[in-house]
C-alpha cells in the first residue's frame, strides 16, 4: 500500500538556531526511517483502507501465525485458538501480526457450539437445540437465553485480552435455521440483532476501536419485518460484514440461486451505508478464482477465494496457475477442526 512521508516536516522546529540544533546526518536518517515505518504501519492499519484479507481457521503452520504475518494482506481473520480448543493465540503473537501493518480479527461463533470447544461441557444441555446440518459435532444454541451470554462474553473477553482488533462472528444464520417452535422467525431475527448489538456495546465499552463483523445474514439490515426500513440498531452496531458464496458455492458452482442474489443485494445496501463487505468465494479452478476476484471487486467488495476447509493461506497470484490442492476438505459453509 502506498504512503507518503515528508521527513523534513516533523523536524521543522529544529531549524531554529544553527549547529547546536542540527541533527547529525546519521541520526536524521534513522529518525526518518522510524517515521516512515510508523507512518506505513499506521496507514496500512486504517480500517477504511483495507483492500485485501485472508481467512484461515485451522492448520496454521507449526501452530503459528508467521505465514499470515509475512503475507501481503491488509487484514486477517483467524480463530481465537490454534487448536480449536483452549490453546489460545497469545497477545505477543497477535501483536507480532499487527506490527506488520495488518488488522487481525478473532473468529468465533455466537449462536452455536462445537463439541471440541472448551465451553462445551459447561453449556446446559437444554440450551443446545439440535445438530447443525452437515456438522454433527456442532449444536445450535438458544442464543437469546441469558445463560448463553457468559459464553459469548468470554469469547469477546479473550479476543480483547489477546489484542485482536475485532471480532469476526459466525453462525448468525442460526436465527433462521434453529429448530424451535412457538417463536417466529421475525422474533428470532430481532433476538439475533439484539445479541449483535449487545456484543458491540460490550466490546466497544472496553475498546472503542474494536471492530464488529458478523458473517452472513445481511438481510438483518434490510428485511421487511423492520417495516421495510433499514435496521439502524444493527447497522450502527457493526463495522462490516462477511458474506460467503458471493459468486461461487463450494466448489466452483455459480452462486445463481435466488438467495445468493438476495445476499448480494442486501450486502450492497450495507456497503452503501458505509460498512466494509468481505466476500468469500469457494473455488479451485483458476478461471473461477479469477472471475470471483474480478466480480467482487467490480461491486466494491473485498474478495477472498479459498476452499471450504479454510485450512491454508490462499494467495490470488498463486491460484491463477493451478487449482488449489487441499486435504481433508468437508462440504458445508466453512470450516475448521471438524
Amino acid at each position: 500500500m502506498k504512503r507518503t512521508c515528508r521527513c523534513a516536516s516533523p523536524f521543522a522546529g529544529m531549524r531554529k538556531g544553527r549547529a547546536a540544533r542540527r541533527l547529525p546526518r546519521s541520526a536524521f536518517v534513522v529518525a526518518c526511517g522510524v517515521l516512515l515505518l510508523s507512518s506505513w504501519a499506521s496507514a496500512t492499519r486504517d480500517w477504511n483502507s483495507v483492500k485485501s484479507f485472508v481467512y484461515q481457521l485451522t492448520n496454521y503452520n507449526n501452530g503459528k501465525l508467521d505465514e499470515i504475518a509475512h503475507s501481503d494482506f491488509d487484514l486477517a481473520v483467524v480463530d481465537l485458538t490454534r487448536d480449536g480448543n483452549s490453546d489460545f493465540f497469545t497477545r505477543s503473537e497477535i501483536e507480532a501480526v499487527k506490527k506488520t501493518g495488518k488488522i487481525i480479527l478473532a473468529y468465533f461463533e455466537i449462536a452455536a457450539i462445537e463439541d471440541y470447544r472448551p465451553e462445551w461441557k459447561d453449556t446446559p444441555q437444554d440450551l443446545k437445540a439440535g445438530a447443525v446440518s452437515g456438522w454433527p459435532k456442532e449444536q445450535y444454541v438458544k442464543f437469546w437465553d441469558e445463560r448463553w451470554w457468559p459464553v459469548v462474553q468470554g469469547r469477546v473477553d479473550q479476543a480483547l485480552k489477546a489484542g485482536f482488533d475485532g471480532a469476526y462472528m459466525d453462525m448468525i444464520t442460526t436465527y433462521e435455521e434453529i429448530p424451535v417452535k412457538h417463536v417466529s422467525r421475525e422474533e428470532l431475527a430481532r433476538r439475533m440483532v439484539a445479541l449483535i448489538c449487545r456484543i458491540s456495546k460490550y466490546a466497544k465499552s472496553q475498546n472503542p476501536a474494536f471492530k464488529i463483523v458478523p458473517q452472513n445474514s445481511p438481510e438483518l439490515y434490510t428485511w421487511t419485518p423492520w417495516n421495510a426500513k433499514p435496521n439502524e440498531d444493527y447497522i450502527n452496531a457493526i463495522d462490516g460484514i462477511g458474506i460467503e458464496s458471493v459468486f461461487y458455492l463450494a466448489h466452483d458452482k455459480p452462486a445463481n440461486k435466488s438467495w445468493c442474489k438476495e445476499n448480494r443485494d442486501n450486502a450492497l445496501a450495507i456497503k452503501k451505508a458505509g460498512k466494509l463487505v468481505f466476500g468469500i468465494d469457494y473455488a479451485k479452478k483458476p478461471e473461477s478464482i479469477a472471475d470471483a476476484y474480478a466480480r467482487q471487486r467490480a461491486i466494491g467488495f473485498i474478495p477472498y477465494v479459498s476452499v471450504v476447509a479454510l485450512d491454508a493461506v490462499s494467495r490470488e497470484d498463486e491460484t491463477k496457475q493451478a487449482p488449489l490442492k487441499t486435504t481433508g476438505e468437508k462440504q458445508g459453509r466453512k470450516k475448521r477442526n471438524k
